[in-house]
């Protein structure tokens, strides 16, 4: 069963770090250290020997999430292509599919290049990729790895990949990018899409395969039954678009779409054949601010993503200063992350510090105790760390690489 938040308070009330040297610790700092690099299985080494920002990651609560959305998608008869831009580490999507997972999807073409170096073959591309640079290594990925699907929204855009395919002798599958609201990327939905469908099933060296549409728009509209409304507004043309191709004869198999805002709601439409969810594996502050069906805080999955702090200033009885600021989290969204203290707020206080409200703190906070945060977005969150720590409780038992976080 998921957390509730006060469970998550509680776990995240980490007693204070010793700073007496083999009190707290059970290694010095070079010792630690070595443990750290020399291998991705940690053993010995707890969440107070950690330097401070860390990305942490709960093995309970991940593992957790991962099993009931791949229980979900079995239950509706689909097919799991979770998206690795929100992790960006091999090693949750090579759990993700080990757990029932059809693929993966990839945001850019190097997320999709370190997937298929660590071992992952069926890939959707989500975004377009255009110019020379993105069009050849493409063209390259596939002759690795057959299965892998990229989007197209305009002729132009398939007809480049016709050309580059036909010269390379290789055979590029293609989904239609269908925008349902949004106006980043994708064609509209209806007689203009089925109209590039048809065109990209003449076009030689190119295979059609289905429909991509991801109503991001919907993912985070406040209130269940109003993301409901939203989702199913703007996600029926897709599908009947989808038919539309279909009943054409052309060779449209796949409907992938969804988000973990509407994973229990685009599963119920008719036509949708896989689910391409991410942020479920880690949660943030958006998502649970956003409500579920059961209320006003979304709890389908539990957050298993936090950064670990450490108290570095406490002065006066309502402040105290941890090592976390700008640089640690996302600053994309309006609010920053939540402290699990109970009854203790954070605000931004510069690059390297955050700022802990501590008028209703459920317990004391004092210098050099370690704080876990549930991260704002965890997306971008994810993008800021090299690595995360995979913990169950306060032990560490993994460190996983973040091995395909940056742009190039």
């Amino acid at each position: 069963m998921p957390l509730s938040r006060r469970d998550w308070l509680k776990r995240g009330a980490l007693a204070p770090a010793m700073l007496i040297p083999g009190v707290a610790q059970a290694y010095d700092v070079d010792e630690v250290e070595r443990r750290l690099a020399k291998s991705s299985s940690v053993e010995g080494v707890s969440k107070l020997d950690l330097p401070t920002p860390s990305l942490i990651l709960d093995l309970d609560a991940f593992e957790a999430n991962v099993a009931g959305m791949a229980a979900h998608a079995k239950q509706h008869g689909l097919q799991l292509r979770p998206h690795s831009k929100t992790h960006k580490t091999p090693e949750i999507a090579r759990r993700q599919l080990k757990a029932g997972a059809h693929g993966i999807c990839a945001a850019t073409i190097r997320e999709a290049e370190t997937m298929h170096a660590a071992g992952m073959a069926e890939i959707l591309i989500t975004g377009e990729q255009v110019g020379v640079n993105k069009i050849g290594r493409l063209i390259r990925l596939t002759k690795a790895a057959p299965e892998t699907m990229s989007t197209v929204d305009n002729a132009e855009h398939a007809e480049q990949l016709s050309e580059a395919a036909r010269a390379a002798k290789v055979t590029l599958n293609v989904m239609v990018d269908i925008d349902p609201v949004g106006r980043r990327t994708g064609i509209a939905p209806g007689k203009k899409a089925v109209a590039l469908a048809k065109r990209i099933d003449q076009l030689e060296g190119l295979r059609l395969r289905g429909v991509h549409g991801y109503s991001g728009a919907s993912s985070h509209v406040k209130g269940y039954e109003a993301r409901k409304a939203h989702s199913i507004q703007y996600m029926t043309p897709v599908i009947e678009s989808f038919e539309a191709m279909k009943k054409a004869g052309l060779p449209a198999e796949i409907m992938s779409g969804a988000s973990t805002g509407t994973y229990n709601i685009d599963s119920d439409l008719a036509g949708m054949t896989e689910l391409q969810v991410g942020s479920y594996v880690f949660m943030d502050v958006e998502y649970r601010r956003a409500g579920g069906r059961s209320g006003d805080t979304y709890t389908d999955f539990s957050p298993s993503l936090t950064v670990l702090a450490t108290v570095m200033s406490k002065n006066y009885d309502d402040i105290a200063t941890i090592d976390a600021g700008l640089k640690a989290f996302a600053t994309d969204r309006s609010f920053g992350p939540e402290p699990l203290i109970e009854g203790v707020t954070y605000s931004f206080n510069g690059d390297e510090h955050g700022r802990l409200h501590l008028e209703n703190a459920s317990r004391e906070v004092k210098l050099g105790d370690k704080v876990e945060l549930i991260v704002p977005h965890c997306d971008p969150n994810v993008n800021l760390y090299d690595r995360m720590y995979a913990c169950r409780g306060d032990q560490v038992r993994e460190i996983w690489k973040i091995a395909a976080r940056g742009h190039v």
